[in-house]
């Protein structure tokens, strides 16, 4: 008897998420755009400029379903940027493994003498909640959600309350999913080949956009290539092609529980030139990010 579909659990996602970045260069995209564009960004952060005027040293940084590696390399740049400056630094990540890794990481990084850490393993939901219930709705220089508004209920609302824990100057990052990758498509024109088991919401950059234009603040896009190598997909029994449909669908064992109908739709879906393009031999799927930065 073949076994129902089901969305993975927190701790299958982790397993999968990490079969999605070992095959894809997200981090490496991420990278360039912290090389290319983030030092201009965080040079202009509100707290930061003023204490630096006045000798108070002093920024602070909220992080949203944080990636710890992305997150360590960014409070680098900061500390280039503004060396000597005090940072507080506060991480909204709901998942234990993935807090648990970030501590570590913070563990091992001797160059962050500077840094203070606070980690808040609360959804993005239940942190707002928290601060609307204690009345301390803190200001942050810089505030990022990187590939996190997928999962949050209420996209909107949850972009307008992180805006307003901004301060003067300050600066939001979201990092999401760009219109031209093959996640669009996808979503787009096969959503019907995909599980109803995964709940997360089908966004990329024009659906944030969109929100941010009715709010009427200011913000910025920044496109960036990223390419995930999803050949294993294609091969008939192979575990590292079984976890990237994981990843792809949010089902546990899709290849083995899927029906064989919608298993072979999403394949040929994936095929597609709008979807991937192939590099000697290899089926390499769209992962294009879009960077928007939105002022305070």
């Amino acid at each position: 008897m073949i076994p129902s579909m089901r969305s993975l659990t927190a701790e299958e996602y982790v397993e999968a998420f990490k079969s999605f970045l070992d095959h894809s260069t997200e981090h490496q995209c991420m990278d360039e755009f912290n090389k290319e564009k983030l030092p201009n960004i965080l040079a202009g952060i509100s707290r930061v400029c003023h204490c630096m005027r006045h000798k108070a040293e002093h920024a602070s940084l909220l992080l949203g379903d944080s990636l710890a590696g992305a997150d360590l390399k960014m409070i680098r740049i900061l500390q280039a940027v503004h060396p000597g400056v005090f940072i507080e630094n506060e991480i909204v990540e709901p998942n234990p493994q993935h807090v648990a890794a970030y501590k570590e990481l913070v563990d091992q990084a001797p160059d962050l003498q500077n840094v203070s850490f606070i980690w808040h393993q609360l959804t993005s939901l239940e942190y707002e909640q928290q601060v609307k219930e204690k009345g301390t709705h803190k200001k942050f220089d810089f505030i990022h959600m990187i590939q996190m508004l997928y999962r949050v209920e209420d996209i909107p609302n949850t972009i307008k309350f992180f805006h307003s824990c901004l301060d003067h100057h300050g600066k939001l990052l979201i990092i999401i999913l760009s219109d031209s990758s093959g996640w669009a498509s996808l979503w787009k024109k096969h959503r019907d080949c995909l599980p109803a088991t995964d709940s997360g919401h089908y966004i990329t950059c024009s659906g944030i956009t969109e929100v941010l234009q009715r709010l009427g603040v200011e913000h910025r896009v920044y496109e960036f290539p990223s390419g995930w190598d999803i050949t294993e997909c294609f091969v008939e029994g192979d575990a590292v092609g079984g976890r990237m449909m994981d990843f792809l669908t949010g089902t546990r064992n899709f290849l083995g529980t899927a029906p064989p109908a919608l298993r072979r739709r999403l394949q040929e879906a994936l095929c597609q030139p709008e979807c991937s393009s192939t590099r000697d031999g290899r089926v390499i799927f769209s992962n294009n990010l879009s960077m928007i930065v939105v002022g305070s």
